[in-house]
């Protein structure tokens, strides 16, 4: 089965209301981010997983992508969880990251090869 999801249904996963200025900004994050679109019928389990250790993803205030993130105020072992969380669901399913410098935050950039 393939779930194809709207700009209004990928807000709604990742817990932003509708409105003009973030269906713009999630289009925008969407031409941005290549092969996003391959990832997107995993979100829902991607925002799951992430929320065992307190993860979440939201929408960049600074660039055009999403962002996967903990607090840094977190423990030591949350925050290392959530990386191996982070890590694991990059391999699987080839997400580009860019890391935050001393940061537990992520971009993905590209989902691809």
């Amino acid at each position: 089965m393939h779930l194809e999801l709207t700009p209004e249904a990928i807000l709604k996963q990742i817990g932003y209301s509708i409105t003009d200025q973030t269906v713009a900004q999630i289009e925008r994050i969407l031409k941005n981010t290549n092969g996003l679109d391959r990832f997107l019928p995993h979100l829902p389990s991607f925002v799951d997983a992430l929320k065992v250790e307190k993860g979440y993803i939201a929408m960049s205030n600074s660039k055009d992508y999403l962002k996967i993130k903990t607090d840094e105020n977190n423990a030591p072992e949350s925050i290392a969880a959530f990386e191996e969380i982070v890590k694991h669901w990059a391999d699987k399913y080839k997400l580009h990251l860019e890391k935050v410098e001393n940061k537990p935050t992520y971009y993905i950039t590209a989902v691809g090869n």
